[in-house]
């Protein structure tokens, strides 16, 4: 029996039409996959289907337990239990996972007082169904990404959920969380009946959990297929998504000319902002040359980001320790300014919290990083900016009608994009790419490598942190790998796999535990 059904939905924003005739059946009780291309409409289908965009502001029919339904508010479709959780975590950071988990739906006494009491305990009940050992009282800045996924889906299960959507879910997580929030999909499908929909570019963990895969191209059904009849490889997945064979993930770089180090990290060592004393970056030492992709592996907490952002002009950290040689002289950089005029670029992991200003335009964002090449005078050159957007929008592809279109309009991937072509615009030496394909499709994977090829070819230095390992494998020449802080290891590409990798990590985490328990 089908819990529900969309019938030819058409959805139209100005310039673009993000749905074109979509049509979706969904059993109950079954984990239901969406895929597609970044801007291919996932979201938006699903922003249809939850009341985000109102009944009225599209074409077609939503049938739900074989009844027409028009939600105008998202309050209409959880009522009915449908829940959605979104790729960007609606928590708020200073409450506490309990006054999270029941804000907009107080547990109240008489009178509309809050009753705390049960606030806690049914907080503390619905945490325990999704694995959650944590106090309630515990703020949701203090837990890490993975455990605020299960307050999302304990969240749910407190509105009494039936359907519920998952949006990109695993796209933040470790390995070892994405697998927990798998596994508690199944488990709440077998012993609960809860029916889900899960947005994903994983496609390994699609073919692992899903019963059924929609794939949806440029606004359109292009297929769907079922666990029990049809081919679940990745290669297929991928033949639906890109309407072509994707023989090779990762692009060739031929005739590789690898120069002179172009930038020395020495004993660089950086202490938390928040609590000194401790290290975050303890005594590293890497180097980049001209032409050469070099990756960073290590898992969530290792320090990776953060010694990029302590690099890139002192942005993160207190206490910052070591040297920096860019062309075999010393550099000191203090500022993100600083770093920029010296030809350091930083693409950071968060897109839309701190690398994209979200309200403003394509055009913009990629000139913001240096707006002294399109002024005259230091009067800002409508023309010329638009012209250097169109360049980097050309070379790039970003999807767009326009570049005056707002950035908060396009998808994940084209929102990505964006984002390097600011950096490119910026015309580095050195370029750090943190996560640059996070929450994106094969297809706009692809495209990004491509872009990080073309860097290293015009003898730029590029270094990638990843928590994808074949990605690391598939585009880098030598590979760091970065565990609590310290390198535990170098690799040249030819002698790197994922095995020797996690190899290196546990044995260094071993270490670590056995010289605390020493001390």
């Amino acid at each position: 029996m089908n819990l529900l059904e969309m019938h030819s939905i058409t959805k139209t924003f100005p310039g673009v039409k993000a749905l074109d005739n979509v049509n979706l059946k969904v059993e109950e009780g079954e984990i239901h996959a969406l895929v597609g291309e970044n801007g291919a409409g996932k979201s938006t289908l699903m922003k249809v289907l939850s009341g985000i965009h109102p009944y009225g502001t599209y074409e077609g029919d939503i049938l739900y337990d074989g009844k027409e339904c028009q939600f105008q508010t998202i309050r209409d479709s959880e009522s009915l239990g449908i829940v959605i959780i979104h790729q960007e975590l609606a928590l708020v950071p200073y409450l506490t996972i309990a006054e999270n988990m029941f804000l907009g739906n107080e547990q109240k006494k008489a009178k509309g007082i809050i009753d705390w009491d049960a606030t806690f305990a049914n907080a503390e009940k619905y945490m325990r169904m999704v694995g959650l050992e944590d106090s309630p009282r515990e703020l949701i800045k203090n837990i890490g990404t993975g455990k605020q996924q299960m307050v999302e889906i304990a969240k749910a299960l407190a509105k009494n959920v039936r359907l519920l959507i998952l949006d990109e879910p695993t796209s933040s997580l470790t390995e070892s969380d994405s697998q927990k929030l798998l596994d508690l999909l199944l488990d709440f499908k077998k012993t609960r009946g809860i029916t889900s929909i899960i947005i994903s570019h994983k496609l390994n963990e699609i073919a692992y959990v899903a019963d059924h895969i929609t794939v949806i191209r440029d606004g359109k059904t292009i297929e769907t297929l079922d666990k029990n009849t049809d081919d679940f490889s990745e290669a297929r997945i991928i033949k639906g998504m890109v309407g072509r064979e994707m023989t090779n993930r990762f692009p060739k770089r031929e005739n590789v000319k690898i120069g002179e180090k172009s930038l020395e990290i020495k004993n660089w060592t950086v202490h938390h902002p928040l609590y000194p004393e401790r290290k975050v970056v303890d005594n590293v030492s890497i180097n980049l040359r001209r032409g050469e992709v070099v990756g960073i592996a290590g898992l969530i907490g290792a320090g990776r980001t953060e010694l990029c952002q302590s690099v890139f002009g002192k942005a993160y950290g207190t206490q910052i320790s070591g040297h920096l040689y860019k062309d075999g002289k010393e550099i000191v950089l203090n500022t993100v300014s600083e770093a920029v005029d010296a030809g350091l670029a930083y693409v950071t992991e968060d897109r839309k919290g701190d690398g994209l200003v979200l309200s403003n335009s394509i055009k913009h964002n990629i000139t913001l990083s240096r707006l002294g090449f399109v002024a005259n005078h230091g009067i800002l050159d409508a023309d010329k900016e638009k012209a250097k957007a169109e360049e980097y929008r050309t070379k790039l592809n970003i999807k767009t009608p326009s570049v005056e279109q707002y950035v908060n309009n396009l998808s994940g991937g084209n929102q990505q994009k964006v984002l390097v072509a600011k950096w490119m615009y910026a015309e580095p030496e050195i370029m750090m790419l943190d996560e640059p394909t996070r929450g994106i499709d094969v297809g706009a994977k692809y495209e990004i490598y491509c872009i990080i090829n073309d860097m290293a070819a015009e003898g730029k230095s590029v270094l990638m942190v990843s928590s994808e390992l074949p990605e690391l494998l598939g585009m880098c020449d030598r590979i760091y790998v970065m565990c609590e802080g310290k390198i535990v290891g170098e690799l040249p590409v030819a002698e790197a796999n994922q095995e020797v990798i996690m190899h290196l990590i546990m044995e260094a985490s071993k270490s670590n535990i056995g010289a605390e328990a020493a001390s």
